[in-house]
């Protein structure tokens, strides 16, 4: 197959992609009512999941500084088309994490073809674990990040004389950002089990340098959360998890290679 005949493959996979995208995004502008009341919009309220469960732990405790978000702020509109604006921008957002499986599946079926059978063997299950790994990291995002970036930047106050009334534009830009942030954020693992079978990353390497790691989660989490250490520290735990998950898988893909090249 020639240069430009693997240009044409690419653009029909990129096409398809493009229409998976558009055709959520669709369903999304039109139930933009659940979009942003039930899932956008909820986080700053008393009763959202995360903010209720909080609200009991401080019950139980006595701890009263883990209620949080039991005053929503205002969010308001200062641009004429602002709204609409952000209806599309929303929409579009919300098609690529709700198509981002596909998205990855025509991704995996462009490179399948260049791939040994043992190398798609090995690889045999990546586009459900891409999936579950990104759906994670978007519910770690939403359900706990993005209440407790609410409430602290929606509450911080540097006077008595100065209200929250926070805009549209700049609460979406930061919601999303958290939940996209941190759904790639949660790639790791994958990103890790293909350093590693084209030889970049060995387990060693990954031991001597988890002390460089941990001081790059700790960068990553000051930027995908307000800068509380609660916060960051909430951050930090599963990706540190993450890390040492990709130390397992690339000790096990070394020991398989090792295991072929014996048997060769």
């Amino acid at each position: 197959m020639s240069f430009l005949e693997h240009l044409e493959v690419l653009r029909w996979h990129l096409m398809r992609s493009v229409i998976a995208v558009l055709v959520f995004a669709v369903a999304a502008f039109i139930f933009y009512d659940f979009i942003f009341d039930y899932l956008i919009l909820a986080p700053k309220n008393p009763d959202f999941f995360t903010n209720r469960m909080f609200a009991r732990v401080a019950e139980f405790t006595g701890v009263e500084a883990l209620k949080i978000n039991t005053a929503p702020f205002q969010v308001i509109n200062i641009n004429m088309a602002g709204q609409f604006a952000t209806h599309i921008s929303v929409s579009l957002v919300a098609g690529i994490i709700a198509s981002f499986p596909y998205i990855f599946y025509e991704f995996w079926c462009f490179i399948k073809p260049a791939l040994y059978a043992n190398e798609k063997k090995h690889a045999r299950g990546s586009i459900f674990y891409t999936s579950f790994l990104f759906a994670l990291g978007v519910l770690f995002g939403y359900y706990l990040i993005t209440p407790l970036s609410v409430h602290f930047l929606g509450s911080y106050s540097v006077s008595d004389q100065v209200m929250n009334q926070i805009n549209l534009k700049s609460y979406i830009s930061s919601i999303t950002s958290i939940v996209l942030a941190s759904g790639v954020i949660f790639e790791l693992p994958v990103l890790i089990f293909f350093l590693s079978k084209i030889g970049l990353v060995t387990p060693e390497f990954l031991k001597k340098y988890r002390k460089h790691s941990v001081v790059l989660i700790l960068i990553l989490s000051a930027i995908i959360t307000p800068p509380d250490i609660f916060s960051q520290v909430l951050v930090c735990l599963p990706l540190m998890l993450l890390y040492e998950i990709g130390i397992k898988i690339s000790k096990r893909i070394q020991k398989k290679h090792q295991a072929e090249l014996d048997l060769d």
